[in-house]
């Protein structure tokens, strides 16, 4: 019977998805990479999930990659073919057109920070570090962290961080816009959940929608960036979230954006 190490549960409109293999420190091996894609998968199906929260079981985040595996598939083709796998996995966790809430503890170390950066908003425990890791190994950043971190934080920063094999802690990646606050660790998944169904109660089709248009922000001038503004305006204003939240604002009242997106999908069935 296979082992689960990504666990997923429904909690109302939010999908929890939990790295669960503390055995090996959630590293990331060949099944933990495809039980991840295939919760993603299922978040980004289903349209009753609006939001999702990932975090981890035991005492680390992510440890990244799998040692025992890259002693015995650092050929060329093995690698080559790795990466390619990206696509199945972490690339549909980048642009999941979901608000998605990391809750991050212990240590998330070389691809494991990039698994923390690949969401919207990130919370972390008072235990979390995040761990460059690279360059201790002797390999390049990787699962996007180039792309990523100096974007986030500023090129200078970024190559001082991955250079000098840095770590940041919670109080210091919250400083840099990292992270959105820090909680002590035994309040982090209830405040991670307690954000993600904040998110999944808001707008959050439009959010996907924001989200997408935001991730070609630097590879694209201003006029281009107008015109993506105003096509994700006019399919903004189509959707029945859009005439909810007006609907709200005139008749003084909260906005019920899951109500109406359910109520259309029910129409739509």
């Amino acid at each position: 019977m296979k082992q689960v190490i990504v666990k997923t549960e429904r909690l109302g409109a939010v999908l929890s998805i939990r790295l669960a293999n503390p055995a090996t420190r959630n590293s990331l091996t060949d099944e933990l990479r495809d039980q991840l894609g295939n919760a993603v998968a299922q978040a980004s199906a289903d349209r009753e999930v609006r939001a999702v929260l990932l975090s981890a079981e035991g005492p680390t985040f992510c440890s990244g990659g799998d040692l025992s595996m890259l002693k015995d598939a650092c050929d060329p083709w093995p690698v080559l073919r790795r990466f390619r796998g990206l696509n199945q996995w972490l690339l549909p966790l980048l642009t999941l057109e979901k608000p998605v809430v990391v809750a991050i503890h212990g240590a998330a170390v070389g691809g494991g920070m990039a698994i923390a950066l690949a969401g919207d908003v990130m919370i972390a425990g008072e235990s979390a570090k995040l761990m460059a890791g690279f360059f201790r190994l002797g390999v390049v950043p990787d699962l996007g962290m180039m792309h990523l971190l100096p974007r986030l934080i500023g090129m200078a920063q970024a190559k001082n961080f991955l250079f000098s094999g840095g770590t940041f802690t919670a109080q210091q990646a919250q400083q840099l816009g990292l992270v959105s606050r820090v909680v002590p660790d035994d309040r982090l998944y209830d405040e991670g959940l307690a954000e993600a169904k904040r998110l999944a109660d808001g707008p959050a089709e439009v959010m996907g929608l924001a989200k997408s248009l935001m991730s070609r922000t630097f590879e694209t001038g201003m006029q281009e960036m107008f015109a993506f503004e105003g096509f994700g305006q006019a399919l903004a204003m189509s959707n029945p979230e859009f005439r909810e939240g007006l609907s709200a604002m005139l008749e003084k009242r909260p906005a019920d954006f899951a109500g109406a997106a359910l109520r259309a999908q029910e129409v739509g069935k």
